[in-house]
């Protein structure tokens, strides 16, 4: 049974720079025909994709993410990454990695436990 698990600092200052990666065990991210997805739900708020990485390594980026957000993997660790730039107190939220079937919203079939992130000066 594959696991997934957010970890990267839990406060963050205004625009810096958020890192969060997710540690995958039981499967590999290269596994045919998965998607690694970040998702994140601020609060009071719902979900929101913010973007992926496929099994082949290609990326996909929320379109309204696209300018702040990259996503990387690195496949020795069995790792892939989140970055998000110039945050703001609005990119507070839980932070999640979860894996699908495609990139973006979906009924994932695992989840990470989720990872607070708050950005306060």
């Amino acid at each position: 049974q594959v696991q997934l698990q957010e970890s990267g600092p839990g406060l963050v200052k205004p625009s810096q720079t958020l890192s969060l990666t997710c540690t995958v065990s039981g499967g590999s991210i290269t596994t045919n025909y998965y998607y690694w997805n970040w998702i994140r739900q601020p609060p009071g708020k719902g979900l929101e994709w913010m973007g992926a990485i496929a099994y082949s390594g290609s990326i996909y980026i929320s379109p309204t993410l696209k300018s702040r957000t990259a996503i990387a993997r690195d496949t020795s660790k069995n790792q892939f990454f989140l970055q998000l730039s110039s945050v703001t107190p609005e990119d507070t939220a839980v932070y999640y990695c979860a894996r699908g079937r495609v990139a973006g919203l979906e009924d994932y079939d695992s989840w990470g436990q989720g990872t607070q992130v708050t950005v306060s000066s």
